[in-house]
């Protein structure tokens, strides 16, 4: 996020000695991206953040690929996804490419007995069933249904759920998930027509620092191999910390739509961006307000990107027979739209309570054969009405 943040105890300047009670010093440790250029936090550890003891096993986390060149309209139906005790487990990928990878999962039990580190990625995790606390390193956040969770790449963190009933959808992206530039100043701060606000943005708290030796487990994630690894003293030992990088919560509620006479075009649902994608909230709203306006939207053609819809509640307008945790596919080549009827039955009606998320792509998906077991192998032909058959 592009706002300073810091939390717990850090001494006067960078890089100068930070004693602790005993005489002996903290260790200053720079959790960046791209190198020195990217957004950064300087933290402060009471023991070496590289006391690595064992490297264990590893094992290919990559996704299955099962139709690598997909032209057809696909629904998936995501609550099909069996709950699985381990939080790694529990994790199916859908739909891929060298940009994001798309997951969905339902975690039984909380990550509890191993910490964990995507190296690969910054995780977006939306909770759409689920309560808890994400604890990191740098602090912990209370999280509940319609959270999104943003998790830097490299972050260490567990997650605890209140229960077993747990639902999930999840972006890994490859590059640094950013909110978008058009809600942003030349410093970084959040413009006044923007849909949400830095007051809406939770950041971590209750720093949690632990002075333990022993062996604690760390799963990574680098380049699709999950690695473990034992660390000689606790992951969660900093004192304090500051800077730009860092993990938070932004509510889906939270996000206030933009309106217009006629029907607004998807990029005012716009949340997150990363390169070749961008994250978009549909939330309940008043519709188009001008007398003879269509509320649906219009016929559009996907030449550039494919279009990933994963629906959370209420009845989605423009779709016919859509469940919750749904997710669909619209490639790129293709045009979509509503199905039929849903642009004549929209016309006069006066909002919609419908909430979802968006993930557009522009570079193609890739179908993993998870995904197809979800498939109904029928959706590409739901808009075909009985005098076309």
């Amino acid at each position: 996020m592009p706002f300073y943040h810091k939390l717990g105890k850090i001494p006067h300047k960078r890089h100068t000695t930070f004693k602790k009670e005993d005489g002996t010093l903290h260790y200053e440790q720079l959790f960046g991206t791209e190198g020195f250029h990217g957004m950064s936090s300087l933290l402060y550890h009471l023991h070496r953040p590289t006391i690595v003891k064992d490297v264990k096993e590893s094992k290919s986390v990559a996704p299955e690929i099962a139709v690598d060149k997909n032209i057809k309209s696909r629904a998936l139906s995501g609550f099909n996804v069996k709950p699985t005790d381990d939080f790694l487990d529990s994790r199916v990928p859908v739909l891929v490419n060298n940009d994001v990878h798309i997951v969905l999962a339902a975690p039984k039990k909380s990550l509890t007995s191993y910490f964990y580190k995507n190296a690969d990625a910054d995780e977006m995790i939306f909770i759409h069933e689920g309560k808890g606390v994400l604890r990191t390193f740098l602090g912990n956040i209370p999280f509940s249904y319609g959270d999104y969770l943003v998790i830097p790449r490299g972050m260490i963190y567990q997650i605890e759920f209140e229960d077993e009933n747990n639902r999930l959808l999840i972006a890994e992206s490859f590059s640094p998930l950013l909110t978008p530039k058009r809600y942003r100043n030349n410093f970084g701060q959040l413009l006044e027509h923007s849909p949400f606000c830095e007051r809406d943005i939770r950041t971590p708290q209750d720093l949690e620092t632990h002075d333990e030796i022993g062996e604690f487990t760390i799963k990574i994630k680098k380049e699709g191999v999950l690695h473990e690894l034992v660390y000689g003293s606790h992951p969660f030992d900093v004192v304090g910390w500051d800077g730009y990088n860092f993990p938070y919560a932004f509510s889906i509620h939270d996000f206030e739509p933009i309106t217009g006479r006629v029907h607004q075009p998807p990029p005012v649902h716009q949340t997150f961006e990363a390169h070749n994608f961008v994250i978009c909230s549909f939330c309940p709203r008043l519709y188009d307000y001008h007398p003879e306006a269509i509320p649906a939207p219009y016929n559009h053609s996907n030449i550039d990107s494919d279009e990933v819809l994963y629906y959370v509640d209420g009845d989605f307008m423009s779709r016919n027979h859509i469940e919750r945790g749904m997710i669909t596919l619209h490639p790129g080549g293709i045009p979509h739209g509503p199905h039929p009827g849903a642009y004549e039955r929209s016309i006069g009606q006066k909002e919609t309570l419908e909430l979802a998320v968006m993930i557009d792509t522009f570079r193609p998906l890739k179908v993993t054969k998870q995904a197809l077991a979800l498939d109904d192998g029928n959706y590409f032909q739901s808009w075909m009405e009985d005098k076309y058959k």
